[in-house]
């Protein structure tokens, strides 16, 4: 065990390494909220769907919605580091005629399965696929993962009603709770109150753990798929925007970046620091 939690948490490194380096050299992009999913990523590609390239065209299997598609780049680095697409393509991010954009687009990158962006609308796509699964009796799980600043969207709480009252136990969702939106703090936008308790009001089962610990997450993905109860189910991720970059961390406005010679120097710097990490 011990042995499998080294290698998913290698897996995480890589993909922080890469959602910094490609973004570095793209020159600007949403670091913040990319780095703070890195470790549900990890979890989720590494071992808890059964996603690949051989079987992605089937319908046979688990799907995975980013409702927060601004974190784009680090399903990017999953993805290329799963065998979807090759080291060029991951580097093409947002450039002209990519197909790589800065949202997922599930008509243009291999491995995406629904297109993302406007905050809100991943969670109520998710939920609906979470409802056709559960119409064709189909054992495989939706997963999705939704920014705390997301939801400030109306749109998703009417999804959340409906998964609810629907019963879709084969739905999981994701808070990264990282407590930071695009113009400040969400306590200072538009105030979050207990996310945890907001679920549990709306009918869902709901954990709360430590989004950087991927153990904690398996665990409790395991935890929700042994209830017997027919409520959808959440996990609060407590996250830190930025996360494994600690001068980014610390950074008050974290959310979008477009590198400064100083800022671009620093964060290369962090990029070789982390990947001397994966080395050690």
């Amino acid at each position: 065990m011990k042995e499998e939690l080294k290698k998913l948490e290698n897996f995480a490194t890589e993909i922080r390494y890469h959602t910094l380096t490609t973004l570095n050299h793209l020159g600007f992009g949403h670091y913040g909220g990319s780095l703070s999913i890195v470790e549900v990523l990890a979890a989720l590609y590494g071992e808890i769907l059964d996603v690949t390239v051989q079987n992605f065209s089937s319908t046979e299997r688990d799907y995975f919605v980013l409702s927060k598609g601004h974190a784009g780049p680090a399903l990017y680095s999953t993805l290329y580091l799963k065998g979807f697409f090759d080291h060029d393509f991951l580097w093409s991010l947002n450039t002209n005629g990519t197909r790589l954009p800065s949202h997922p687009d599930r008509n243009l990158t291999p491995g995406v399965d629904m297109t993302t962006g406007s905050l809100g609308q991943g969670v109520s796509a998710a939920t609906g696929i979470a409802y056709g699964q559960k119409i064709k009796h189909s054992p495989h799980l939706t997963y999705t993962i939704v920014g705390d600043g997301e939801l400030n969207e109306g749109q998703c709480w009417e999804a959340a009603q409906f998964a609810a009252h629907q019963q879709l136990s084969n739905l999981i969702l994701f808070v990264d709770d990282n407590k930071k939106q695009l113009d400040g703090t969400t306590d200072e936008i538009c105030k979050t109150f207990d996310f945890a308790e907001k679920f549990r009001a709306f009918g869902w089962e709901t954990v709360r753990v430590d989004g950087s610990d991927i153990a904690a997450i398996i665990g409790a993905v395991e935890e929700l798929k042994a209830s017997s109860s027919p409520q959808p189910k959440c996990i609060v991720l407590d996250t830190v925007k930025g996360h494994g970059v600690p001068f980014l961390e610390e950074m008050a406005s974290n959310h979008h970046l477009r590198l400064t010679s100083e800022l671009e120097e620093r964060l290369e710097q962090a990029a070789e620091e982390v990947r001397q990490g994966l080395e050690g």
